[in-house]
């Protein structure tokens, strides 16, 4: 409540996987050319894997975005605001000096491969023009972004490969820069219609797959488009293949070809009912049939920069929340562990009552003990038939020195006991907080609000600050939303921003709602006075439930109750109240 192996085969699994192949990028290079001639405004690392350039031309500016992330990787122009770190990476300033102001002088790609070559003209230390290159290769998991010299050497590169991480191809700064491996495929906007067949022939299984295998810079969803196509909607092999197929395959792939050289591609997006983006394609995609809704948009980088948008930022703030993640598991597990040993401790408590009647038995029968006995044999008169018991007797003390030593091992216990029933509700209470505080940093949405968990970690004592520039970040207010009849609802970002709208903001006779038990937001209903209707207190509660851990859970109990009757305990952690004189609602966690 957190590249290594050798360097690919050329047609690799992880470029099996991405719908963004040779083909697309095809299509999002000539989306790119016209900033040649542009020069270099900013460059930006939002995250380890994703660098953001702006371009200022004669006809104004644009921002391209490249990301070498596994599920991600791509380039394209973005009309996303991103937040940086406070101080760029080392490879985002090398960048800033090598190719600061550069002018773009071209955008190449060598057949359909998922590498793009981006030539600049730029300025080095001694005043002298030299011509870098920026290489994005999309390749999955080894996808990479390397600075190459006009030599061919690499300056430097986002992910360095070394050769404990790969034995065939190694980028570090130095080195001569070597192509990706790649097949001798047939690139479909070349190959004439008798050689794809050719080659096609000697492939068996599923055609799509048999596809895949012998075109280049072709994506799955493409493959399948065509095999569909092919099939009329039935499955395909390649070795029996019809010649009425075969004539509807080199249709659809010549169709294909136009589509790409005559700009007239319809880039759509497939998704789920339930709004998830699940593919796309510069194809209108039918393989799906009524089972996806479709999106047409209105170019190549503006799909990839929506299909990828909620993804993306999810990414970066899991990336930058890392750290906390990682301290709040780490804490959650000591505490846990101290736990376990105090309630052994505890558990070993329970023999003090014991050690009470022994030293009761021994003082009851001084006169028949001495000292030197290593043990008494006495009648446990606690017992109806006052049977016989052993206790052991420590033969260097004396008979009442022996009792007393039992008398104290009892009073220890006693103390101990209290202690350690104490510390346990504490560390529960502790253990409770920081699930509170895990689950806001699960549904931080803003660098803001990873920066306002940080402050209260800090007040905490969990983590320790670092000083920056600047004036600290301003909270933001709670979350508002609007009820069916216009009621205002509020709800809580985190812990201290929770005490501030219960204790403070809310008036007496507003609603307070949280889940039953489980780690959320306050919500506070607004009343004005007014008796809330059923319908909107359940649309609250449903505010409340999704807000909380059990935002996925079917149904979810909320308590609420008017603002008075909340309460904060003396010296209770953020976030942490008492309530008296509460309902409870079951309802489906929903945002509206």
């Amino acid at each position: 409540r957190k590249v290594s192996g050798d360097s690919p085969p050329a047609v690799r699994k992880d470029e099996s996987n991405m719908a963004l192949d040779g083909a697309y990028l095809h299509a999002v290079r000539q989306e790119l050319l016209p900033l040649l001639d542009s020069r270099i405004e900013k460059i930006h690392q939002p995250t380890r894997e994703e660098l953001l350039v702006a371009f200022r031309g004669r006809t104004g500016g644009a921002k391209v975005l490249f990301s070498c992330a596994a599920d991600r990787a791509r380039v394209h122009l973005t009309q996303v605001t991103v937040e940086n770190p406070k101080a760029p990476p080392m490879f985002c300033m090398l960048l800033r000096k090598r190719l600061g102001n550069g002018k773009l002088l071209a955008i190449r790609q060598d057949g359909l491969e998922r590498v793009l070559y981006f030539d600049f003209s730029c300025v080095n230390e001694l005043g002298d023009i030299v011509q870098l290159t920026l290489a994005i290769e999309i390749m999955g998991r080894y996808s990479n972004l390397i600075l190459i010299d006009e030599t061919g050497k690499v300056i430097d590169s986002m992910k360095r490969v070394d050769a404990t991480m790969s034995s065939k191809r190694l980028v570090l700064p130095g080195l001569p820069y070597e192509m990706p491996p790649r097949d001798e495929r047939l690139n479909f906007l070349q190959a004439a219609p008798e050689q794809m067949l050719a080659v096609l022939s000697t492939k068996t299984g599923e055609l799509s797959k048999a596809l895949l295998q012998t075109f280049e810079g072709v994506s799955p969803v493409l493959v399948r488009e065509w095999a569909y196509y092919t099939g009329k909607g039935q499955p395909c092999r390649a070795e029996s293949l019809t010649n009425d197929q075969k004539d509807r395959l080199c249709y659809t792939i010549g169709r294909t070809r136009e589509i790409l050289e005559q700009g007239e591609a319809v880039y759509t997006i497939v998704s789920t009912r339930e709004g998830q983006p699940k593919d796309f394609s510069f194809l209108p995609l039918h393989q799906y049939g009524t089972l996806m809704v479709t999106k047409v948009m209105p170019s190549a980088c503006a799909l990839l920069d929506e299909f990828f948008a909620s993804r993306d930022h999810m990414a970066r703030l899991k990336q930058r929340a890392n750290d906390l993640f990682h301290l709040l598991l780490h804490a959650t597990e000591r505490i846990q562990r101290r736990i376990v040993s105090q309630s052994e401790e505890l558990e070993a408590c329970g023999e003090k009552d014991t050690d009470r009647r022994k030293a009761d038995l021994i003082s009851a029968n001084l006169y028949r003990l001495h000292k030197g006995d290593t043990e008494a044999v006495l009648e446990d008169f606690y017992e109806p038939d006052c049977p016989t018991v052993h206790i052991a007797l420590d033969a260097r003390l004396t008979p009442p020195q022996n009792a007393q030593k039992y008398y104290q091992a009892y009073k220890k216990a006693c103390t101990a006991e209290k202690i350690l029933t104490e510390q346990i509700a504490k560390g529960r209470e502790e253990l409770t907080y920081l699930d509170s505080v895990l689950d806001a940093l699960s549904r931080a949405e803003t660098e803001n609000d990873l920066e306002q968990l940080r402050a209260e970690l800090a007040e905490q004592g969990y983590l320790r600050l670092l000083r920056r520039k600047g004036k600290p970040p301003k909270s933001l207010p709670p979350m508002e939303f609007t009820a069916s009849d216009g009621t205002r609802i509020l709800v809580g970002r985190n812990n201290r921003q929770n005490d501030q709208l219960t204790l403070k903001t809310a008036n007496k006779n507003d609603i307070w709602l949280h889940t039953q038990n489980i780690p959320g937001s306050h919500v506070i209903l607004e009343t004005g006075g007014r008796e809330p209707s059923q319908q909107v207190l359940e649309e609250a509660a449903q505010l409340a439930a999704y807000h909380s851990k059990a935002r996925d859970s079917a149904q979810v109990p909320v308590d609420y109750c008017a603002v008075r009757y909340v309460k904060k305990p003396a010296g209770a952690k953020p976030g942490m109240v008492i309530f008296t004189n509460q309902h409870t609602l079951y309802v489906k966690p929903e945002q509206r």
